[in-house]
């Protein structure tokens, strides 16, 4: 059985998103007294009493607004309406019933059937005898909480079940298959396609795409199939250098992203193919690698390049110069706009993740080892003798191989890298972060 929809909706700043976070327990939507700061749908599972349905937070409706970005939310919520099998419709209960309460009021009055009001901000009994005001909208009785102080949430998630009879018991077959789902992030500085390239991936316009930098805020998560397989693809907002990031809501922005990152098991860097690679797309790759994620690079916009034989040669010459340590990650040069190349992210993203799975017996491991030794043994500055004994392959995602030798520390970084090079050049691992350790007494163990 599919999990039913619950969507909240209302104008700006009435508390939608920390509703969403208390509900879904995370701390998943960016929380700010600036007003308008959801701009994407974002949905998250909900559990209660053993049920299991969908919570979508949505932006703020801003009416007769002259303002792009302040259209295409009203766009997102419309979508999340008629998705809804629920519509949460939230006002302040501060405020009262407002003329944008109104309008919205008319708005949702076709679908009134599955619309319950909910009052905001009622922190104690005194204020619920003063909700009669927005009885004016239409909906009857407004069902009281207080999101930020957890106040009367149970009863109102006893009130949503009853609305939703036939909401899915949990599966925790899916819980736990959820668990295993790659998750794919799609990170870059702002504006270079990342939202346009996640909407063409899925086939809807499920991001809001502007010329304006910036528009994506908090990162969004959209679960899809490719081949029958189930993927998580997460859109993020543009990670800006530290220095123009100030306190609040960007700063929460660029959080979300690197968590994003931590949480990925597989990291699409967007680059703007009409910008020289900056200072910035090193970083976030550099963070990426170090934390041993499987890596691709998509070269975005693609098609407002003048090209001739050797421009993608030197490209990738430029790229690989700038950026050495991620030689290993395929390259990929699409356009979001026209739509060139897009399905080789997918078929990359497969190919990569049985990659990543790979794993080498010991014994042929250790074939590879002696090879290597024999080619060119380890030797140290000191002329001390380092010995490799063995080496085995501990895990998989990222593949992880350890090294059993007698002075670990006599290992040179110069000899890491080239072990790593080896290690690549006979087994592949095309896209993949490979971890190496190599163990000795347990002090001297190091990793790479």
């Amino acid at each position: 059985m599919r999990k039913y929809i619950v969507s909240i909706v209302g104008r700006p700043n009435v508390g939608k998103s920390t509703l969403f976070n208390r509900l879904s327990r995370k701390r998943s939507a960016i929380v700010d007294f600036e007003a308008g700061v959801t701009r994407d749908r974002k949905y998250e599972d909900v559990e209660w009493c053993g049920k299991v349905f969908k919570l979508v937070d949505t932006g703020g409706i801003i009416f007769d607004s002259k303002d792009s970005i302040d259209r295409m939310v009203k766009h997102q919520v419309m979508l999340a309406i008629d998705e809804s099998d629920l519509i949460l419709f939230m006002v302040d209960a501060e405020t009262g019933a407002t003329g944008i309460d109104q309008e919205i009021a008319r708005m949702l009055y076709p679908h009134r059937d599955k619309v319950l009001i909910v009052a905001n901000k009622v922190d104690n009994e005194k204020r619920e005898w003063e909700l009669y005001d927005f009885l004016s909208l239409g909906f009857g009785e407004a069902f009281a909480i207080s999101a930020l102080q957890g106040r009367n949430t149970g009863n109102f998630l006893d009130e949503v079940i009853k609305m939703i009879p036939q909401t899915s018991d949990i599966d925790w077959d899916e819980v736990d298959k959820k668990q295993e789902t790659v998750s794919i992030a799609v990170v870059g500085k702002p504006n270079v396609g990342k939202s346009s390239i996640v909407n063409k991936l899925l086939g809807n316009d499920r991001q809001i795409v502007t010329e304006i930098p910036g528009t994506t805020r908090d990162s969004i998560d959209t679960s899809f199939r490719y081949m029958g397989e189930e993927f998580i693809l997460v859109d993020t907002a543009g990670l800006r250098r530290k220095t123009r990031i100030d306190y609040g809501v960007e700063y929460f922005s660029s959080m979300r992203t690197i968590d994003a990152i931590d949480r990925a098991s597989i990291v699409i860097i967007v680059i703007a193919a009409d910008e020289p690679v900056s200072d910035q797309d090193q970083k976030i790759a550099a963070y990426a690698k170090r934390k041993n994620k499987e890596i691709i690079i998509a070269v975005n916009k693609w098609d407002l390049v003048t090209k001739d034989n050797s421009t993608t040669k030197t490209f990738i010459l430029d790229l690989h110069e700038k950026m050495p340590f991620l030689q290993f990650a395929p390259v990929l040069f699409i356009s979001a706009k026209t739509g060139q190349r897009l399905n080789k992210i997918m078929e990359t993203v497969v190919r990569i993740e049985t990659e990543s799975r790979k794993r080498i017996p010991t014994a042929e491991l250790n074939k590879f080892m002696e090879k290597v030794i024999e080619k060119r043994p380890p030797t140290h500055s000191t002329g001390q003798y380092a010995k490799i004994y063995y080496i085995t392959q501990a895990t998989v995602r990222p593949p992880t191989f350890i090294f059993f030798c007698n002075k670990p520390y006599l290992i040179s970084e110069n000899y890491r890298r080239y072990v790593h090079n080896q290690l690549r050049e006979m087994f592949e691992f095309e896209g993949v972060s490979i971890k190496m350790i190599f163990k000795g007494k347990k002090d001297d163990d190091t990793d790479l």
